[in-house]
């Protein structure tokens, strides 16, 4: 697959974008293009490259005269008419995994922020009050932390809140284990 130009529609790590460049692939940074504008531009370009904004529609897809491949940076591809993609030979790629760490550290963080009451103390505090024992929170250590599924992500928070001593209820949907 001869690859020379890539459309990135939707802003990505700048590593993306640098390893294009380092095997001498142009490309294109153009965020938030309107639909229009998105069907004008792809003609151009060999790959285009989104994340979640940009709706690759069966009409940017027919625009694409020279496309090849569409790569989604994150682990679905609804934005994408796949169908469209298949009956014009463009391959479609995705990421999934890709934000398994953050979107998992950003689970253990909203986890720990409501057991200790963060946002109610902060705002008690800014308020100019402060309450210890009402704004304390509980302790995670001990506590048992249920997760529903044990895709990336779940396996990742259930590793993280373990080292924090909390006990884990894993619920698969076929069975359920303790």
């Amino acid at each position: 697959m001869d690859i020379k130009k890539v459309l990135v529609a939707d802003a990505v790590d700048a590593s993306c974008v640098d390893l294009l460049k380092k095997f001498n692939i142009q490309v294109d940074c153009k965020y938030k293009l309107p639909k229009e504008q998105l069907i004008a531009e792809i003609p151009n370009y060999n790959a285009l490259i989104v994340r979640s904004d940009t709706k690759v529609t069966a009409d940017v897809i027919a625009a694409g005269k020279n496309l090849k491949v569409i790569g989604r940076a994150g682990a679905g591809v609804d934005n994408i008419d796949v169908n469209a993609a298949t009956e014009k030979n463009i391959l479609v790629l995705n990421t999934p995994g890709g934000n398994a760490i953050s979107a998992c550290e950003l689970t253990c963080s909203l986890i720990t922020v409501l057991a200790r009451n963060v946002v109610p103390g902060a705002a008690s505090l800014k308020a100019g009050r402060w309450d210890r024992k009402l704004y304390s929170g509980h302790e995670l250590y001990g506590k048992t932390l249920a997760i529903l599924g044990l895709g990336r992500i779940g396996k990742e928070v259930a590793l993280r809140m373990q080292s924090w001593g909390m006990r884990k209820l894993k619920f698969i949907p076929s069975y359920c284990i303790l």
